[in-house]
């Protein structure tokens, strides 16, 4: 199983604006008279060069003006720099301080990105108990990446008892809200009969949902699936199809499991499954950009 990668964005509440030189000027006079939300939102056009030329250090700044202000979202962003070293020098320390700012209003990316530095030990000792506690928050908030890292902390048993049951239902959580990873965790469990009854047709169906995503390993995995005719019929071609995607998604062994099932298949068939899995590429990759 994967674990989740941090993901640092940010959101800024006045985008129409932002793309115009006119925008940032109106911004930036509010700000420059002390409000919050103004220094925030220039802070984010520096940040994005929108109507102004790109300026981490200025973009950090005025972060800072807003953060002092209790501004969660600028605690937040300002973290975020701190942690990728954009404007200010690396400071992981520093990310956490602000995270724990903007966490303490309820900021739901902040919370997760709590759980990820005390999971990680980075600006903290690693602690996974509070790494769960702080995945746990943004989790009830409804942060599908926080849910899949829940249902991590139960598979693997980190912070808390290993529990498959809470696994699998922490992972079906973030796969309704559409998380590919949780998607194929689902599917996983379902194959293994790791927290629910072992149910090949579920497995298909969740391996199915991540596959189609763009996931990899999911679909090799359901390129697997059809050649054994594993809870699915047995299809030579749709095996072909789906290791072949899996392959061009860099999974080795789809590879190999594509060259194995193409002598299965007929000179026609073949040229017919190649065409497909192209096509079926294509559709998914442009899908997922």
């Amino acid at each position: 199983m994967k674990i989740a990668i941090l993901l640092l964005t940010f959101t800024f509440s006045i985008a129409s604006l932002a793309n115009s030189k006119s925008g940032f000027n109106k911004t930036l006079k509010s700000a420059e008279q002390g409000k919050a939300e103004a220094q925030y939102n220039v802070g984010g056009m520096y940040d994005r060069g929108q109507g102004v030329t790109q300026d981490y250090k200025e973009a950090a700044k005025w972060f800072l003006k807003a953060a002092e202000q209790d501004k969660a979202d600028a605690q937040y962003s300002l973290g975020t720099m701190y942690y990728n070293g954009q404007g200010v020098t690396k400071d992981y320390k520093e990310a956490v301080k602000l995270f724990l700012k903007a966490a303490g209003q309820s900021h739901i990316s902040a919370q997760y990105n709590l759980g990820f530095m005390y999971s990680n030990g980075r600006g903290v000792t690693q602690d996974y108990k509070e790494a769960v506690k702080w995945y746990l928050k943004a989790a009830q908030q409804g942060s599908a990446k926080a849910q899949l890292n829940i249902g991590l902390m139960y598979h693997k048993g980190e912070g808390v008892a290993q529990d498959y049951k809470e696994a699998v239902k922490w992972y079906l959580k973030a796969a309704q809200q559409g998380h590919d990873q949780a998607q194929y965790n689902v599917g996983v469990m379902y194959n293994d009969g790791q927290g629910v009854t072992q149910d090949y047709k579920e497995a298909v169906k969740w391996t199915l949902k991540a596959a189609e995503q763009g996931h990899a390993e999911a679909q090799y995995n359901l390129g697997v699936m059809y050649a054994d005719g594993q809870g699915i019929i047995q299809s030579n071609k749709n095996a072909y199809i789906w290791s072949s995607i899996a392959a061009a998604n860099g999974i080795e062994s789809g590879s190999k499991n594509r060259d194995i099932i193409a002598k299965r298949l007929s000179a026609s068939t073949l040229d017919e499954a190649q065409r497909e899995a192209t096509e079926l590429h294509n559709k998914i990759s442009s899908r997922v950009k």
